[in-house]
């Protein structure tokens, strides 16, 4: 089993925190396993197994606790001394009003501390934060990096066939028990079924779920192309459905918060503002993307560019695209004090491809770090600007 240290090195501190810890992540992107993890290191420390109550919802065996009260109840059963008791609820979204259940925890009981999982952003909900109002700390789960996929599978990191692979059927860790790209393709589409069907088509009641296809298909195809809500609706247009800008924003929201893409905003470099308009969508694992994919070849571009992004985020830094007054900087990746500058491109093929990928930091005058990423094996770094090859950049050591 692979240990995500990524992710465990940032939790740790917490192990003992009467504070909430929320682990959220899209379906099957390995949150019960860093539980499980967790759970293991406790037990290193001495922690019996009484004083640890783990519940998974997706359980037929604990179907009878997806009522609030009824799990609050079996919870406090549970709890039979004054010693610490370590609570794992994982996939608690299942539960209605689960953070009435967390609040009466918390409130009630001193010595716990309490770990939730869930798949969607109700996690992420104004809700959940008024009522623990600032009694959590939230972590982000992710897909497997490529650092992760090449530990885990154990293939060689810098074979570019290792790494497209990564490319096309993306960082789910069940996937890499499959060979066959059939068995891949079939895995992937069972855990998308799951997403859409629960996450999405129950939760809005959706009765064209071919317009919502549609719309999810339009989505993958322009992944990392700016955002046009117009170019949407006359894409379902031309293809016999139609969509108020209202409903397709709704839908839009809904892939968001079933964690299957994610929109990136602009950030005015001069103007030091965070822009609400032209932002664009990447996907949370490419494989998901790859099955939904109308064109047989993959645009390696912006599949490249969806990598850096998605690398970017498991680092834990903030990530816009950079709006300059002639033009965009691909990401601007912020945390605490650190700033850095990257564009992305497949290969530097020639002389105006250099040009144009080193010419985008032109307006960009401070001293931050400045990246170009591609898949070149010739370092082309250049006036203060950093070059590196990407599969390089991806197994470096950043936490």
């Amino acid at each position: 089993m692979l240990k995500r240290e990524m992710y465990l090195s940032r939790i740790r501190g917490f192990y003992d925190s009467d504070l909430v810890k929320i682990l959220v992540g899209i379906r099957r992107c390995g949150k019960s396993v860093i539980l499980k993890q967790i759970m293991s290191e406790i037990t290193e420390k001495g922690v019996d197994e009484e004083h640890i109550i783990y519940i998974n919802f997706e359980f037929i065996e604990y179907e009878n606790l997806q009522d609030y009260k009824v799990l609050n109840q079996y919870i406090k059963e549970k709890i039979k001394d004054q010693k610490k008791y370590y609570i794992f609820l994982d996939e608690i979204q299942k539960v209605e009003k689960f953070e009435e259940v967390i609040n009466s925890l918390r409130a009630s009981i001193e010595n716990i501390s309490i770990f939730i999982t869930g798949s969607n952003s109700k996690l992420l909900s104004n809700e959940l934060s008024t009522v623990l109002s600032g009694r959590y700390v939230l972590f982000h789960i992710y897909p497997l990096s490529y650092k992760e996929f090449v530990e885990l599978t154990k293939k060689d990191p810098m074979n570019e066939e290792t790494f497209w692979d990564f490319v096309k059927w993306g960082g789910l860790p069940n996937r890499t028990q499959f060979e066959d790209e059939n068995n891949i393709k079939d895995y992937l589409y069972s855990v998308f079924d799951s997403i859409i069907l629960r996450d999405v088509v129950e939760r809005l009641g959706l009765k064209d779920t071919i317009l919502f296809d549609l719309l999810l298909q339009y989505v993958v195809d322009t992944t990392g192309r700016e955002f046009s809500a117009e170019n949407i609706i006359n894409f379902l247009k031309n293809k016999g459905k139609f969509i108020s800008t209202g409903t397709l924003y709704l839908y839009l929201d809904a892939l968001c918060k079933a964690l299957i893409i994610k929109k990136i905003y602009r950030y005015d470099v001069h103007g030091r503002s965070v822009l609400k308009t032209l932002n664009k969508y990447y996907m949370t694992d490419l494989g998901i993307a790859q099955i939904k994919n109308n064109n047989y070849e993959m645009n390696k571009c912006y599949a490249l560019e969806n990598i850096v992004y998605n690398e970017l985020l498991e680092r834990g830094y903030n990530v816009y695209i950079g709006k300059l007054k002639n033009g965009e900087i691909d990401f601007i990746a912020t945390k605490t004090n650190e700033k850095i500058y990257i564009q992305v491109t497949y290969l530097l093929s020639d002389s105006k491809v250099v040009d144009r990928e080193f010419g985008a930091f032109d307006e960009i005058n401070d001293n931050y770090p400045k990246y170009v990423l591609s898949l070149d094996k010739t370092d082309f770094s250049q006036n203060g600007i950093i070059h590196k090859n990407i599969i390089s950049w991806l197994l470096e050591n950043n936490q």
